[in-house]
């Protein structure tokens, strides 16, 4: 009996035409084909670029050390006055002064002539020693005198290398920066008690002694001034009691002076920058810790009423007479007495050298001279030529060590800027401290970038056992289906290979 329905008719699977061994093999192929063209692109994008920096010069250069020459013009106005011989004995003395290590290296050579120089010195008979708007030191001499020789020496040595015998003042110098923020703040330890000052006439008291001195620093910084009072800046600490005269009064240990800025309650920056800022505060106590003074270390009262804290800034405690009203104005008359003070903890706090002891200064309203500008040149050219080269050093030697850091274009580039930088610097040297300033203001400024130069920082803690780590579960999940599927398609066709040389064995068996 035969079915009402025909049968259907199954085909073998490796008839179809998508299940052709040859199909599935082609487009395993291409799986493959595009692993393999992707993965040159894949290394271009993962690879870390690392290009060579000139190490040897690098190295070379950390050896270098900047000298700047002098050269001193001797003229006198008195007609006894034997230049040349006076000329000879200074020179002598000068280079036996100058030959021991100082902070800031000057040469050791000082020629000394009646001809020409870079810093002139005029004898007259005049009494006291000036300097002179144009920056001739005005020296009295005195023929009669057997010291007068060493005396000019000893007060040449002062101006010209005025950072040799001030090691305990070192610290207290902020570190260069081509801008600064000057905050001027008041401040009142409660004013809701009383006789505090509401107000300040800073802006005039800042134009007669502090921009005088901002305008002659404007070779070496940018400043940005700032001003701002605030009524209740209590103290972290209470001062001591110490009797004086037969009165109590407060007094603040040098351990007070330590911690006397409150920075947990104090504002004292009105602005977000990213410029150093140096604090100048005129602290006023309330009136139950008044008069407040400041004791040495042996608790005895000091005539001193500010102090320095070291690359930040300085304070002054103003105590306001006993028969002040409840709230007053400090007006300029009254700040200026109290603004110079400023002015002095500015200047230590940027470096600028004082005058040696017995040579007045070009004028009263601003104390620093071409001398002691040069002199802070040098200083300040010596300390950026010093740190670009330990940062280029740190960079080299960090390169080394890790593997793994990238070296881009702009960090090479920076690299050899600062290093020809360094070249002009030492180059200039000879010809103008400013200029020598400049090119290693520039040096420092391109061996930072190239330290702190994101590209470097951002591979730095990575090592190729992370890289690992990442890509291992991503290649992991679509390798491993294709090398399965490469090696079943291999069985099978070795498979086929050993089905068809049986069937052709088999063969002529048959026939």
């Amino acid at each position: 009996m035969e079915d009402s329905e025909p049968r259907k008719r199954f085909r073998d699977p490796s008839e179809l035409s998508f299940e052709s061994s040859f199909l599935r093999r082609c487009i395993l192929a291409a799986y493959w084909v595009v692993v393999l063209l992707a993965m040159p692109g894949w290394w271009q994008t993962t690879s870390i670029e690392r290009l060579s920096l000139p190490t040897s010069q690098v190295l070379a250069q950390a050896k270098r050390e900047i000298s700047f020459p002098l050269n001193i013009y001797l003229s006198s106005n008195a007609d006894d006055t034997d230049l040349n011989a006076l000329s000879s004995k200074l020179e002598q003395l000068l280079q036996t002064r100058l030959s021991g290590p100082v902070s800031v290296r000057a040469s050791k050579d000082v020629p000394v002539s009646p001809d020409s120089g870079s810093y002139s010195v005029k004898l007259t008979g005049e009494p006291g020693d000036e300097l002179s708007e144009d920056g001739i030191l005005l020296h009295h001499w005195d023929t009669s005198d057997s010291t007068a020789t060493k005396a000019l020496a000893d007060k040449l040595t002062a101006l010209l290398s005025p950072y040799a015998d001030t090691h305990e003042r070192e610290h207290v110098v902020s570190k260069y920066a081509s801008r600064y923020r000057i905050a001027f703040t008041l401040l009142n330890e409660d004013a809701a008690s009383g006789k505090s000052a509401l107000s300040w006439e800073i802006r005039k008291a800042l134009s007669l002694h502090i921009r005088p001195l901002l305008k002659r620093l404007e070779s070496l910084h940018n400043f940005t001034i700032e001003s701002q009072v605030q009524y209740h800046a209590p103290l972290a600490f209470s001062p001591s009691v110490v009797s004086a005269n037969g009165s109590e009064v407060y007094g603040l240990t040098p351990e007070d002076l330590t911690v006397f800025v409150n920075s947990a309650e104090w504002t004292l920056s009105s602005g977000v920058t990213n410029d150093p800022v140096l604090h100048l505060l005129l602290f006023v106590p309330s009136p139950s810790r008044r008069p407040l003074h400041i004791l040495d270390s042996a608790g005895v009262l000091t005539t001193s009423h500010s102090f320095i804290l070291p690359q930040w800034g300085g304070v002054t405690i103003y105590n306001p007479p006993a028969d002040m009203q409840d709230h007053f104005d400090l007006t300029a008359r009254q700040l200026n007495k109290i603004v110079p003070i400023f002015r002095n903890q500015l200047s230590s706090l940027l470096g600028v050298p004082r005058l040696p002891k017995g040579i007045k200064a070009p004028s009263p309203g601003c104390s620093v001279s071409s001398w002691q500008i040069d002199a802070l040149l040098r200083r300040r050219t010596v300390e950026n030529v010093r740190e670009a080269q330990q940062t280029l050093e740190s960079i080299v030697k960090l390169v080394e060590q890790i593997e793994n850091m990238p070296v881009g274009k702009d960090v090479k580039q920076d690299v050899e800027g600062a290093l020809r930088a360094l070249d002009q610097a030492f180059d200039a040297a000879t010809l103008s401290p400013k200029l020598a300033f400049d090119h290693s203001n520039d040096a420092l400024t391109l061996a930072s970038r190239a330290f702190f130069n994101p590209g470097m920082l951002a591979l730095l803690y990575f090592p190729p056992e992370h890289r690992l780590a990442v890509y291992t579960p991503l290649f992991a999940s679509a390798t491993v289906p294709l090398v399965v599927a490469v090696l079943r398609e291999f069985m099978a066709w070795k498979k086929q290979r050993k089905a068809a040389a049986a069937a052709a064995l088999q063969a002529p068996r048959a026939s």
